[in-house]
């Protein structure tokens, strides 16, 4: 998603929210506690770790916080990467896993503990397996906004659950090798990503347990979330879609 970034509108777009909307998941290593911040960030808490993914906007919004343990970035986009937000939560000492072109982007002072990983790549590290999975728009097209090879989906490993994280993509083939995920978290906005009918089909092709929309703020407003709901319950009501707190309402 390409938006020209300021200090005012980060401000204006990315409003502090309510830290106290979370969902805790029980993990054989402890709760996993997940917040919700915004459009495409959020924090985790699990086992003694504290772990930012996407983070940006007003450093305000994660004051509730520790400072980070990790950093998941998937692209370097302004909607998923913000040094003045880096700066703000204090993030120089976390370990950040990211793909090549956000490494690129990065500041010196966030590269001290850095780990860049391209698709198919995977590691492991503080107890937890990290697969690193294409996002990108689909089908391929020049004008594409998320180009293949570029950015990271992550499908992480903690404590007896697997969770996938799409970034920004569409409905690519690739969804068929997502499999035996607990929580998923998928992106739904156009032209950025993919609209709702291939977000259905992403969610019927990976099969989570739960699926929570998130990303689902496009150029013509929020993605028709009941819609999304319909499509995916009318082929397997197994599936339960939930929908956080994203955008302070």
């Amino acid at each position: 998603m390409k938006i020209k970034i300021t200090l005012l509108s980060i401000l204006v777009l990315f409003a502090i929210t309510d830290n106290s909307a979370q969902e805790i998941w029980p993990t054989n290593k402890g709760d996993l506690k997940i917040y919700p911040i915004q459009h495409a960030s959020m924090v985790w808490e699990w086992n003694g770790l504290t772990i930012y993914i996407d983070p940006v906007g007003n450093p305000a919004a994660y004051k509730s916080f520790s400072i980070p343990d990790m950093v998941f970035i998937t692209h370097s986009h302004g909607d998923h990467l913000s040094m003045l937000t880096l700066e703000g939560i204090k993030a120089k000492s976390a370990a950040f896993i990211v793909p090549q072109e956000v490494a690129d982007k990065l500041e010196s002072q966030f590269k001290s503990n850095l780990f860049i990983l391209s698709n198919g790549e995977s590691t492991e590290m503080m107890n937890m397996e990290i697969e690193c999975v294409p996002a990108y728009n689909y089908p391929i097209t020049e004008t594409s906004h998320h180009k293949k090879g570029v950015g990271n989906g992550y499908v992480l490993t903690l404590g007896g659950k697997r969770i996938y994280i799409s970034g920004d993509t569409g409905n690519i083939p690739e969804m068929n090798t997502i499999s035996d995920i607990d929580l998923a978290f998928l992106c739904m906005n156009l032209p950025y990503t993919m609209g709702i009918d291939d977000a259905a089909k992403a969610t019927l092709t990976i099969q989570p347990t739960i699926i929570y929309p998130y990303h689902y703020r496009g150029t013509s407003g929020f993605s028709d979330l009941d819609k999304f709901k319909s499509l995916v319950a009318d082929e397997n009501e197994a599936i339960e879609v939930r929908v956080l707190n994203w955008y302070g309402k």
